[in-house]
């Protein structure tokens, strides 16, 4: 049986193949087909042949699409024998292969799991802050899943950054909250943890100032206001009394 020699498959901020034993510079160039291939299959279980044909040659007939799968495979094969498993009728990436997608995936559910401490998130790496998935790839198998993990990886973050909180662990908190706020400016759960977090720490003008930068961005980006959910968090701090003052 043959081994894979892949090292790792990169989709996060590009796709990237590396080879075990060979510099991350050094990996083979591959045509788009192979690239769209192994993608395809790293963020699938195990499709079937016909089904993966039909996905990435959707404009050809099916004969063509097979014969181009068959070439990608033969490709495949010839640089990293071993990364594709082909099992009776379906194809698969090799168990032994490592998929930053998954490491990342698998990073977030330890993030959203209430009996995971923040200190067994952090074992895990940070891989909360990687670009988005295959950037410039406009197929609609990728935009589904890139939009997934966009809400995954915000998720985690907001549910890290409220562990950290609990734990006392303000610094890394407002770390990981603000990550999330980076990511997406006009996500107001995001700002909502920031606000908490700095709650949490008994930083009423933090959570203040917090609160008026994403009502004033959220009224000029949108002309829109904070929800009455935000609202509550800052409604009776004495901070934000004497700013709504202020504007009256």
């Amino acid at each position: 049986m043959d081994h894979a020699v892949v090292t790792r498959v990169g989709l996060l901020d590009g796709f990237t193949l590396e080879l075990q034993g060979v510099g991350r510079d050094a990996a083979p160039e591959l045509p788009r087909t192979v690239q769209r291939l192994i993608a395809h299959l790293s963020l699938t279980r195990r499709p079937a042949r016909t089904a993966i044909a039909g996905k990435l040659w959707p404009e050809v007939t099916e004969e063509h699409a097979h014969g181009s799968l068959r070439s990608s495979l033969w490709r495949v094969h010839k640089v990293a024998p071993g990364l594709i498993t082909v099992s009776g009728g379906t194809l698969s990436i090799a168990r032994d292969v490592l998929v930053d997608v998954h490491e990342l995936v698998a990073w977030a559910r330890q993030a959203l799991d209430p009996s995971c401490s923040a200190t067994d998130v952090l074992a895990a790496g940070d891989l909360g802050l990687p670009g988005e998935l295959l950037p410039g790839w406009y197929e609609d198998w990728v935009l589904l899943e890139r939009e997934r993990l966009r809400q995954l990886r915000m998720h985690a973050l907001e549910a890290l950054a409220e562990k950290y909180a609990a734990a006392g662990r303000y610094g890394e908190a407002v770390q990981a909250a603000y990550a999330a706020v980076r990511a997406e400016p006009l996500r107001e759960s995001a700002h909502r943890t920031v606000v908490r977090v700095h709650l949490a720490e008994g930083n009423v003008a933090e959570a203040v100032r917090a609160y008026e930068s994403f009502h004033e961005m959220l009224a000029d980006e949108m002309g829109a206001a904070p929800t009455p959910q935000m609202r509550r968090l800052v409604d009776n701090l004495p901070g934000r009394r004497a700013t709504a003052a202020i504007r009256s």
